[in-house]
């Protein structure tokens, strides 16, 4: 788990990700908001993902 909040852009691909014990399909064009602190991970990977992770407050930011 990270300390930032995350959202997740599917730009190509398909798969399954975990958030915090309950699975999700997604695909191009799907949005996943994942609060910190909370456990993830991508898995049955059926097409290769690309993807953009935005951290709210950036990484390692001062807030």
């Amino acid at each position: 788990p990270h300390t930032e909040d995350e959202v997740y852009y599917v730009v190509r691909g398909r798969g399954q990700i975990l958030v915090d014990g309950e699975d999700r399909s997604v695909q191009a064009g799907s949005i996943v908001y994942v609060a910190k602190g909370i456990e993830h991970r991508f898995h049955s990977i059926a097409e290769e993902l690309q993807i953009l992770v935005f951290f709210a407050p950036a990484e390692g930011s001062q807030v």
